[in-house]
């Protein structure tokens, strides 16, 4: 609740009200608790007390609850119980303005990031990939880079990891070893985060983070994220919210201290951050937490327990917000011990017990000072929301997405030639060249074979003169020589006898040989010549 006197008030105390002072706001913060025990309207309270002040919040809505901080709140026999104090004679309700998204384009305005926007590294995350598998996808967006291949939807990576492994032999030697292994193992990931949906978060036109820092009528806007069926996969939830928190970091301009943040962050579930993730980009979340807040945002985590936040992260959250933790086991029993040694001690009771002891609605609550120093811890009760508590109708909802400033701007995507496209096109004019490769290795087996027939029939009309010169030298030969034998016997005036006459054959024979010997050998020699 924005109040004159007491400025950001969010809780009450024995010793009076507690605020936020507004320009220790961007130090981040916690808001801790088992379930039921009144995180949410903590939350809600928060973000509509920020909301007047003008600061634009962003906070992820599991069930539904958090869209009636849209409508104004009514008075109740609660409400009226708890006036006086908190010291309120006739709060105003009121509403602050609201935004709804949705990373399905359900329930809200469409979020999306491009492949290329949200990196290798959170993709791996994403994907659930181990050092190697991530270590390729690394690869493929360098060799996407350096070819200019736009990376923006899910065709557009596979059609890069395709690419690659069928040229991995080319790549190798450049980039390290590429094993189709590997390839086979990202494609199907990918596959199985189509399947579940999460294929409608990548593509165009991408989200600009810009628009999460609006205000209307001097009022923050509250940009609610439906998460329901969002959270129902922890790795997409968490890493879309980490790749809109870095890109809030990457993109907006250093402005150092101010009297109030320029957004306030709220990070539900933030257990679903940390699980599973590598050393590394624990290391990334730890370094953007740490600078954001020159950006001007402040960071809210909202989880059960402070055991759930890393140590280096959670030294950086100096506005704590504590509700009541539960020691059933000796796990809990060190979980209530870690949360009360984040506080700086109230010597008036032991924080240990007193978490085991909060009831709903109460916390124990320590902010920065206008020195940046954490206050004493105190037992306090959270104020009402002055917005509805619980959800709206889908009518309601659907009439606010409509009267946004937004509608249609993010609603259709767009889908312009990238990797796909130019890796299809590559192909298919790599398949008509092959076609047209082949073609030609066909005519030219077809030419020889041509001219091979042709040559046949040319040898075969060579092969019929040299056998009519043969018959012809046989005949002549024969003739001449059985002619000279009876002219011979004939002039010697002797009756030729069998032998007479064989021996004439065999004259007439050998001269016949002699004869074609000759012949063929001119009428090869004569055709070699032509």
């Amino acid at each position: 609740m924005l109040d004159k006197e007491r400025g950001l008030y969010v809780a009450h105390c024995d010793n009076g009200p507690i605020s936020i002072v507004g320009k220790m706001a961007n130090r981040h913060g916690l808001i801790a608790g088992a379930t039921g025990t009144g995180k949410t309207v903590t939350l809600q309270v928060l973000a509509e007390t920020f909301c007047q002040a003008g600061v634009p919040c962003f906070m992820a809505d599991m069930k539904g609850d958090l869209s009636g901080i849209s409508r104004s709140g009514q008075m109740s026999n609660f409400i009226q119980k708890r006036l006086p104090e908190f010291g309120i004679d006739s709060p105003q309700f009121q509403s602050c303005p609201v935004r709804f998204f949705d990373v399905f384009g359900e329930q809200g305005h469409p979020m999306r990031a491009t492949i290329s926007d949200m990196g290798p590294q959170l993709l791996g995350r994403l994907l659930e990939l181990n050092e190697t598998q991530t270590g390729i996808l690394n690869i493929v967006f360098r060799i996407a880079d350096e070819q200019g291949l736009l990376l923006i939807d899910m065709k557009d990576l596979r059609a890069m990891l395709d690419f690659v492994g069928r040229n991995a032999e080319e790549f190798t030697t450049a980039y390290g070893n590429i094993s189709k292994a590997s390839i086979g193992a990202i494609q199907r990931a990918l596959l199985s985060l189509e399947n579940q949906g999460g294929d409608k978060f990548f593509g165009e036109p991408n989200f600009d983070v810009y628009d999460l820092l609006q205000c209307e009528a001097g009022k923050g806007v509250m940009n609610v994220l439906a998460a329901d069926k969002l959270m129902l996969q922890p790795k997409l939830y968490s890493t879309f919210l980490l790749w809109l928190l870095s890109d809030l970091y990457s993109r907006l301009p250093e402005i150092g201290d101010m009297e109030l943040p320029k957004l306030v962050f709220f990070f539900d579930e933030a257990h679903m951050l940390f699980d599973g993730t590598s050393s590394a980009l624990i290391n990334k979340i730890e370094q953007v937490v740490r600078l954001i807040r020159s950006k001007g945002v402040g960071v809210y985590f909202v989880t059960q327990s402070p055991s759930d936040i890393p140590e280096a992260i959670l030294g950086q959250l100096g506005n704590r917000i504590q509700h009541a933790l539960r020691a059933f086991t000796p796990k809990d029993q060190k979980a209530v011990k870690t949360a009360a040694d984040t506080f700086r001690p109230n010597p008036a009771f032991k924080t240990a017990d007193a978490i085991m002891q909060l009831e709903t609605g109460e916390a124990l609550v320590s902010f920065l000072d206008e020195k940046g120093s954490p206050t004493v811890v105190e037992r306090a009760k959270i104020l009402f929301p002055l917005s509805q508590i619980g959800a709206i109708s889908e009518g309601e909802r659907d009439h606010i997405i409509k009267q946004s400033r937004l509608y249609g701007r993010y609603d259709n995507a767009i889908d312009r030639e990238s990797a796909f496209e130019v890796l299809l096109k590559q192909a298919e004019e790599a398949a008509k060249a092959e076609e047209a490769e082949r073609a030609e290795i066909e005519a030219q087996k077809q030419q020889e074979k041509a001219e091979k027939e042709k040559a046949k029939k040319k040898s075969s009309g060579i092969g019929s003169k040299i056998l009519g010169a043969i018959a012809t030298a046989v005949a002549g030969s024969v003739a001449r020589s059985v002619g000279s034998a009876v002219s011979g016997a004939v002039s010697g005036k002797k009756t030729t006898s069998k032998n007479t006459v064989g021996k004439a054959a065999g004259s007439a024979a050998q001269a016949a040989t002699r004869t074609i010997t000759k012949e063929l050998t001119r009428s090869i020699l004569g055709n070699l010549i032509k």
